[in-house]
This record gives C-alpha cells, sequence and structure tokens, in this order.
C-alpha cells in the first residue's frame, strides 16, 4: 500500500474515493486481509481436496461471512424491491440465492438468504449486498429492522453463529449419525431445525463442489459440541476438515465468482456511499487488467450467469435495464482450463536467469479480494478472469471469466496475461514481468454437478 495514502479507515466511502481521486485508485495495491480464522490446512490441501470427491469434507464458515438480520412487517417488501429474484413462493423453511443490482442494473452483491419466519429472514455472505441492503433499512420508509454483523474474522469478535458444511459422497450417512432424530427428508435449499449431540441446528441441504451436503448453524458457543459430533460421526467414513486455502478452491469448479468490485460508485449512489464507513466496504483490486474507469470492473448477474434466478413478475431496483441485457448478452461467464506447461513456466522463470514471472501459490493464488486478469482473443481485449484454483481432483488450473459472447464457445483458445501491471505497489507481490498463459474456455460450473 502506498505510504502516500491520502484517506483514513475512519472515512465514509465517498470520502476515501474523493480524497483517492477515484475509485480504483482507492481500491488498486491494497493488498489483502485474512480470509478466515481457520487454519490454512489441518492434512495438506490436495488430500483436504480430494475428500470432497471421495469421502466427505467438513468446512467451518463461521468467521469470513457477514450476516444480515431483518424482520418486520415490510421484510419480504424490502426484498422484492431490491432483490432481482421472485418472491412469490417465499415461505419459512426455504433458502434462497438473492442478488441485488444498483439502478444501471449492475450486480452489487449476493447472499444466501433464510426465510425463518412469517416476517423474519436471515442472509449470510458477503458484506456488499449487506451494506445496501442496510442502508435501504435506514434511510426508507418500509416498516422493517436490521442487524448487521460483519465478518468475525475482520471485527475480532466471536461470531453469532456455528455455521459448518459437510460435502461428499459419504455426508449423508455421516449426518444420518450425527443428527440426533432421524435425518429429515429435505429438498434442495430447504432447511429444519434438527438436535446435534444434544444442541439445536438448523439444518440446510445443500452442496458444494458439485456433491451433496449439508450446511447448518446454531449458537457459537455451543459450535464446538456439534464439530465434535460431527466428526466423531464421519471418522470411520474418512471425513476430513477444509483448511482455508482448500476452503476457498471448489468455486472454480462450481462456477460462483465469490467476489467483485461492487457497483456502488455510480452517478447518483453518493448518498449512499456517504453513509457507507469505508472499513465496511471496502475491497482490493489486482491482477492484470488495468483499466482507470472503475464501471470497468463491474459484471451484471446476467454476466454472472444468474438469468435463471432473475425475475421480471415485480418492480425492482435495476430491473428495466436488466430487461434489455436479458435478450442479447454481450458477455458470458465461462470457466478458463489453463495451459498447464504455461503454468509450469512460471515456477521454471524461478530456476533461470534472468527476469521471472509473478509467483503463483496453490492452491488459491489471491493477492487481491478481486482479482482481475486480462483475457485476450488474438491480441486484442475480449473479457477479464477472476477466481481461479488449481483442482487436485481435475488435475487442471482454472479460473471463471466473464468474455465477449463471441468467444464464449467451449474449446475457444484465448489468452490470459498473468503478472501484475509495471507501477503496482501491492505489497502481496514480488518483482516480475508478465507472461502469457493459453487457455481454453470451458462450461461454467466445470463439473457434474450430483447434488
Amino acid at each position: 500500500m502506498s505510504s502516500e495514502r491520502a484517506w483514513s479507515f475512519g472515512d465514509s466511502m465517498e470520502e476515501a474515493v474523493q480524497a483517492a481521486g477515484s475509485p480504483v485508485e482507492l481500491m488498486r495495491d491494497l493488498g489483502v486481509g485474512r480470509f478466515t480464522k481457520v487454519r490454512d490446512e489441518f492434512t495438506h490441501w490436495i488430500e483436504e481436496q480430494r475428500s470432497w470427491r471421495e469421502t466427505c469434507a467438513f468446512a467451518d464458515q463461521s468467521y469470513h461471512m457477514t450476516d444480515h438480520h431483518v424482520q418486520g412487517p415490510d421484510a419480504i417488501e424490502l426484498y422484492k424491491k431490491y432483490a432481482v429474484n421472485s418472491f412469490e413462493n417465499a415461505e419459512p423453511g426455504k433458502a434462497k440465492q438473492m442478488v441485488v443490482a444498483n439502478p444501471n442494473g449492475y450486480f452489487i452483491g449476493d447472499a444466501i438468504l433464510f426465510h425463518l419466519d412469517d416476517d423474519e429472514f436471515l442472509s449470510v455472505g458477503g458484506a456488499a449486498a449487506h451494506n445496501w441492503l442496510q442502508y435501504q433499512v435506514e434511510s426508507g420508509d418500509l416498516d422493517v429492522e436490521g442487524e448487521l454483523r460483519g465478518r468475525p474474522v475482520a471485527t475480532k469478535e466471536d461470531p453469532k453463529y456455528f455455521r459448518y458444511q459437510v460435502q461428499g459422497p459419504e455426508a449423508i450417512k455421516i449426518m444420518e449419525e450425527a443428527v440426533d432424530e432421524p435425518l429429515p427428508d429435505l429438498g434442495f435449499f430447504n432447511f429444519e431445525s434438527v438436535s446435534i449431540g444434544g444442541v439445536d441446528a438448523n439444518l440446510l441441504r445443500h452442496g458444494m463442489a458439485g456433491e451433496p451436503g449439508f450446511e447448518f448453524w446454531g449458537s457459537y458457543d455451543q459450535g464446538d459440541d456439534v464439530k465434535e459430533t460431527v466428526l466423531e460421526a464421519g471418522e470411520e467414513y474418512g471425513i476430513k476438515r477444509l483448511g482455508g486455502e482448500s476452503y476457498q478452491t471448489p468455486n472454480a469448479i462450481l462456477g460462483w465468482v465469490p467476489l467483485v468490485v461492487p457497483a456502488i460508485f455510480d452517478e447518483g449512489m453518493e448518498e449512499y456511499r456517504e453513509w457507507l464507513d469505508v472499513r465496511r466496504g471496502l475491497l482490493s483490486i489486482g491482477g492484470s487488467f488495468d483499466s482507470d474507469d472503475i464501471t470497468d470492473y463491474y459484471f451484471t448477474p446476467i454476466e454472472l450467469n444468474y438469468d435463471h434466478i432473475l425475475n421480471f413478475d415485480h418492480d425492482f431496483v435495476g430491473k428495466e435495464p436488466l430487461e434489455e441485457e436479458y435478450e442479447d448478452p454481450a458477455r458470458e461467464k465461462v470457466t478458463l482450463v489453463w495451459d498447464g506447461d504455461d503454468v509450469v513456466d512460471t515456477f521454471a522463470s524461478l530456476f533461470r536467469e534472468g527476469d521471472t514471472y509473478q509467483f503463483m501459490d496453490f492452491p488459491h493464488p489471491r493477492a487481491a479480494a478481486c482479482p482481475y486478469d486480462e483475457v485476450q482473443k488474438d491480441g486484442e481485449h475480449v473479457g477479464v478472469s477472476t477466481d481461479k484454483s488449481y483442482i487436485y481432483n481435475e488435475r487442471e488450473f482454472l479460473s471463471l471469466a466473464v468474455i465477449d459472447a463471441d468467444h464464449a464457445e467451449p474449446g475457444t483458445e484465448v489468452t490470459l496475461i498473468w503478472g501484475e501491471p509495471e507501477d503496482n505497489e501491492n505489497p502481496n507481490v514480488e518483482r516480475h514481468v508478465q507472461k502469457e498463459i493459453s487457455a481454453t474456455v470451458a462450461n461454467a460450473p466445470y463439473s457434474e454437478d450430483k447434488r
């Protein structure tokens, strides 16, 4: 981070943008903070990746997400007004992936929304969607209350809830043993109260990395008891705990982009940025893609492949531009399969005289919260690559990209630029030169869905 920083963490987002000179200057070269309190590895990240394919993976999600608790007579109206989803069939015991857009139809953020009671909801996920919704709670005229809790790893406070996940071919057998009563027969993304080792918890039918599984949460002070119960039940089935490194890697095969620049810097959103504490809303930008225009870092829900949850049966913020885009999207989300020889050559450069390429941490290189790498076709810009990981089960290095629709056909060969711009000041990145890496377009999600 530059020593000449002109803003402080006590500023609003708008004050910080003005002091930095632009949103891009504010967000570039910040590095990246700690993802979770969970240790990086419990066994080896390769064995942990193998567990969700071969046996069962246990993930602790208690520390890296924000929680937004909303209740009141107008709670459902809040979501109808600001989320792109339909809520016609909303009812307690059901969850959905909620997506919010700005007035121009650009993606702000997403979260998993749990319908707890008639007028009560809990959403869990990144801060961007929750910040935007809490602003509407506080500044609007809806009869609703909201409580926003930040990422425990950042606030240094204990979470309100433990939140665990089990995934893999043995997950159902393990939970049959761990749950005190018969395991509920839940439909996908439905949840129900259960007892695990004598502790009350909510059990969600879920899935990760294309494998069947469950997510469950309850009071944080009872989390260790639940964890011990599940791990003991899973011992004979070969359950493995996921460390912070392996936990982040399934996104590349799931087709879910975890973090992008939230579209909050448009004209007309100044009052929101004045309300938003920069500490709560700031994300860092990194990677080879380099533009002075912050809108070049935006995506739309359609480009992120949320068109299947878009529903125009209600009026919501961003509806009109999204209706127009829906008919003929200019870009699509794809998986990029990186050329193995080119990836190996990034490491080989460390054993040769001369310049070296940017070091590629395995399994999940991440020098910024929001990585954006340039994607080209015949030397021309065609899109950006985002989250990336090496997946041992596939023996491939994969990333998720949004590229021009004309080049989104699986099998298309493209070129990715690996390495930061020459003038970068990211403290997490060493001196290096950029490298062209060949990549092949594939479907997103990449793996077969067995959930």
